[in-house]
């Protein structure tokens, strides 16, 4: 068999994505920038990892810096929250009684002062 040919066998190697950095030609990156800062951050507020974005370790270490430096400024949120509906809330084990819809208002102290 040939060594440089493509049995089947190995999967063609992805190229490697070009990083924002590079393609900008940023030379640094200051925590104040929270526009640049912001495309390294997932929706949840994570620091994206090299291998999704396409920096180097180098530009890595660099936005990882800056990024840690905005969230102590408060320029960035630690973590982003997003409400969501999980659906009807669940009673505990102890608690025997009927969900609120299901009861029967309760009559205030005084409607029946009132009506003595």
């Amino acid at each position: 068999m040939s060594e440089g040919r493509n049995d089947g066998r190995t999967r063609p190697r992805r190229r490697r994505k070009v990083s924002f950095l590079t393609l900008n030609k940023v030379e640094s990156v200051d925590y104040k920038d929270v526009a640049t800062l912001q495309k390294f951050i997932s929706e949840r507020g994570k620091i994206l990892a090299a291998r999704q974005t396409g920096n180097t370790a180098k530009q890595q270490r660099m936005i990882s810096n800056a990024i840690k430096s905005a969230r102590e400024m408060a320029l960035l949120p630690f973590v982003v929250r997003e409400a969501v509906d999980t659906g009807p809330r669940r009673r505990s084990m102890g608690d025997s009684r009927e969900p609120r819809e299901n009861r029967e208002p309760r009559e205030s102290k005084q409607t029946e002062e009132a009506g003595e």
